[in-house]
């Protein structure tokens, strides 16, 4: 029966499409491992590609010997042979069948000890700093966010806190110390290293060096909960000058509100949000809820849950749960007047 070459077509594209999209999604530039921008990940992604090299040229070497099989036997049992010859023919496919097997075994262990060789190399690279880091960086998850805090052994005063962001100075190693304060979760920026498992009660340490200045975006590597996908961190790499820069501006405190609306704002925050919220410098002192004392200055709100504008900030605000089920944040009950002066006063904390 002749085959449509329209709905031949269609099904090609249907197949298709969905794929080049998936494929693109998976190498979207800020979120693949392949893409590294870190020594430990440049060092992992090498090795995935050489492991998926390897796989391929196996898979290829078989198949060509298999197709080469067939080609040279096809039809031998169908000619003419005399009897005698049945005894001889058995001998030599056995030995022949012997002789792909030990080359087999042969190939499969050079495979493995090649695969063994550079897991080992790639460990080594990706457990041992070039130099000893200063720069410390605490990372404690939360079900569903980030606090991390900064200390600098060479700069006793460079120690602040915030909130799902990470900034590193390019060229420099960070130390990594990996707390929760929950459930299992694990520390993943895909193009600066590989997964950190964050275990209740236990202090893992691995550490990360971006190599080029750009921005990527971290996650939860492991299941832990009903919003473990909007669990995010926005990673900026940059010169360690403009390193410096923001973690001095991150050390002030917050900003003194400066117009009507926005003090109003900062008495209802510190009645309404100061018992789980932290503003440096204010009366807000909780610890409850991510450190605002620079929201203004951040990409996001609700760990990449919503990009931080001020109609998104008020959304969040006034019931953090609708948008983020699951979230501890509470719905607040502000009336509307509070909710503007609170989004005021919040949007002067860069």
């Amino acid at each position: 029966m002749p085959t449509d070459p329209r709905a031949a077509r269609s099904r090609i594209t249907r197949f298709i499409v969905p794929l080049a999209c998936t494929l693109g999604a998976a190498c979207n530039g800020t979120t693949s491992y392949l893409d590294a921008t870190g020594t430990t990940g440049r060092w992992e992604a090498t090795l995935g590609w050489w492991l998926t090299g390897t796989a391929c040229l196996v898979v290829a070497l078989v198949s060509i010997a298999l197709l080469a099989g067939i080609a040279k036997h096809r039809g031998e049992h169908n000619a003419p042979r005399p009897d005698d010859a049945d005894a001889h023919v058995q001998r030599h496919e056995i030995h022949s069948g012997l002789r792909w097997i030990y080359v087999g075994l042969g190939v499969t262990v050079v495979v493995l000890l090649v695969a063994l060789g550079g897991t080992m190399v790639t460990l080594n690279a990706a457990t041992h700093p070039s130099i000893q880091p200063s720069l410390t960086l605490d990372v404690t998850a939360h079900q569903w966010w980030w606090e991390v805090r900064y200390a600098d052994s060479r700069d006793p005063s460079l120690g602040f806190v915030t909130a799902n962001e990470v900034h590193l100075p390019v060229g420099e190693p960070v130390r990594v110390r990996l707390h929760s304060a929950d459930v299992i979760h694990s520390f993943w920026l895909p193009q600066i290293a590989g997964k950190m498992d964050v275990i209740p009660g236990q202090e893992n340490e691995t550490w990360l060096q971006a190599e080029r200045p750009g921005r990527s975006r971290g996650m939860c590597g492991e299941y832990c909960g009903l919003e473990h996908a909007v669990m995010a961190l926005d990673v900026t790499a940059e010169s360690p000058a403009e390193f410096r820069r923001w973690a001095e501006a991150r050390r002030a405190e917050g900003a003194a509100p400066a117009t009507p609306a926005a003090q109003g704002g900062a008495i209802v925050f510190a009645r309404s949000c100061g018992a789980c919220h932290a503003v440096a410098g204010t009366n807000a002192l909780g610890r409850v809820g991510p450190d605002l004392t620079h929201l203004a200055a951040r990409r996001t709100i609700g760990a990449g849950a919503l990009t931080n504008t001020p109609a998104n900030l008020a959304r969040w605000i006034r019931n953090a749960p609708a948008i983020k089920e699951g979230a501890r944040m509470p719905a607040v009950p502000l009336d509307d007047a509070d909710l503007r002066a609170v989004v005021t006063y919040l949007g002067t904390l860069h």
